[in-house]
């Protein structure tokens, strides 16, 4: 599929399954050197394949198409310089994990799906968007793991390709609601480091995980 045939796929994906409102959000893919991004000011499911902005990773140059690209193109580009093995990356307002950041900040791994297909959360304290800040501030954490909640603000997930990265964040978003559904009655229980790694040596789960990394 070209990729801005399936940056349209899921960034229709993202407003359908409310994990932004409005014009909110942005989603790019690295394709060639370049990054496609999200144009500033349309909610995701507006957006038709020639509107996506490309990006040249290392100068930072904007392919003119008329068009300026997400007012977080400096997260983006940064990210993609910071790591090369990321391929996409997804930014959303889902309102579990936005409610979560107000009240806590270690999302814990709790079933198997969180524990396979994401692993690790971690979580940057409130940074004002759109600036250089948030996107110096996203570049540690990018090494460390694949989904970054961003506190009062939202979530990024990365992955190898879109689909990867898409999937992350809707098992990110399932979490923070469990979480606080289970935490309105005790505190929850979480996989102890031996269940997590328990998981993940899964011969079922690396084929799961194999197939999420193939471009769909």
């Amino acid at each position: 599929m070209d990729i801005r045939q399936e940056l349209c796929k899921y960034a229709r994906k993202t407003v359908a399954n409310k994990l932004v409102v409005g014009p909110g959000g942005n989603i790019s893919a690295k394709h060639e050197g370049k990054m496609y991004l999200s144009p500033s000011g349309f909610a995701l499911d507006e957006i038709e394949p020639e509107q996506w902005v490309a990006v040249d990773i290392e100068t930072g140059a904007v392919e003119e198409n008329g068009l300026r690209p997400s007012s977080e193109v400096l997260m983006h580009l940064y990210a993609y310089r910071a790591n090369p093995a990321i391929g996409a990356i997804v930014h959303t307002h889902p309102p579990y994990c936005i409610a979560f950041t107000l009240v806590e900040e270690e999302l814990p791994i709790m079933f198997p799906d969180q524990a396979a297909l994401v692993g690790k959360t971690v979580y940057i304290p409130y940074v004002l968007p759109t600036t250089e800040k948030l996107a110096d501030a996203l570049v540690p954490k990018v090494k460390e793991a694949s989904s970054i909640l961003l506190g009062n603000h939202g979530l990024v997930t990365t992955g190898r390709n879109l689909r990867e990265a898409y999937y992350r964040t809707e098992v990110v978003e399932e979490s923070a609601k469990i979480f606080l559904i289970a935490s309105q009655v005790k505190e929850p229980k979480v996989l102890t480091k031996e269940e997590f790694e328990e998981i993940a040596s899964l011969e079922s789960e690396a084929y799961r995980i194999k197939l999420l990394q193939k471009q769909q």
